[in-house]
């Protein structure tokens, strides 16, 4: 009887909603954008005198840049079918399959692409995530007893989400300097009661050292991965400009000193 209230109690430690909800156009506040591409950093071009970093091309930031996106105007589905009520927080969908369960919320989406890519790359051992309750460090290797199929690793992203959240993984998370930012780093709140987590997917810089980047997240109730707009300059959006300070996204605001990295 336990379980049931201990997970529920989970997705609402992970994510809330601290911020009004409003329908607009999905595409209205795209700019630079390539609507054939299906890929993050073909799709979304830097802007001018901008130019999009490349990564070592096995890197998590590589994988990040690679991710598939559903065509031009695809709404985000909530994990039962729906769709998300709120359309103009996001201008693209990532391509990826999630459960028919309210978990992948957002701490679960950047554990699930952290997980995909290590997965990707036959590092089995490197798959692990702590468990809010203990604060320990879950290993693929050990649930998985010698079945390394995709099926597993699936099985144990949901034993995952069951039991982490934004709390347990912000502390596993190591912090880093705002100006340091790198594709793959996590804007992380634990809250309190709530939080909420966003992935840094794609990064620009020009030839004076400024740098933009690009946010994706996943929500409250379990929701597809979307690529966050910037509501707060929709000439450059969906790029942000890394300074110090308050970084607002659609759904929440974070400070500089949220950064944090994986390993």
């Amino acid at each position: 009887m336990y379980v049931p209230i201990i997970l529920s109690l989970l997705s609402l430690m992970a994510c809330s909603t601290p911020t009004s909800q409003t329908i607009s156009n999905i595409e209205s506040e795209q700019i630079s954008i390539d609507s054939i591409a299906s890929t993050i950093h073909k799709r979304f071009l830097a802007p001018a005198g901008y130019e999009t970093v490349e990564p070592n091309p096995n890197s998590f930031a590589a994988y990040l840049q690679t991710l598939p996106l559903k065509p031009i105007g695809s709404q985000v589905k909530y994990y039962d079918g729906g769709n998300k009520i709120n359309r103009n927080v996001y201008c693209s969908v990532i391509d990826q399959d999630i459960d028919p369960v309210n978990l992948q919320q957002c701490a679960d989406a950047v554990m699930r692409l952290r997980g995909e890519y290590l997965f990707k790359q036959n590092k089995y051992k490197e798959i692990h995530f702590n468990f809010l309750s203990d604060g320990k460090e879950r290993h693929f290797i050990d649930y998985a007893k010698g079945d390394y199929s995709y099926a597993k690793f699936r099985k144990y992203m949901k034993y995952i989400f069951s039991y982490a959240n934004t709390a347990s993984l912000r502390e596993e998370l190591y912090t880093r300097a705002i100006y340091k930012m790198q594709i793959g780093d996590v804007l992380i709140q634990r809250g309190n009661p709530y939080g909420h987590a966003v992935l840094v997917v794609n990064m620009a810089s020009d030839s004076a050292g400024n740098k933009l980047f690009m946010l994706a997240q996943s929500y409250m109730p379990a929701q597809e991965t979307q690529i966050l707009v910037n509501r707060n300059d929709k000439s450059l959006s969906p790029w942000y400009p890394l300074k110090e300070g308050e970084i607002i996204t659609p759904e929440w605001r974070f400070t500089s000193a949220d950064l944090r990295h994986f390993n």
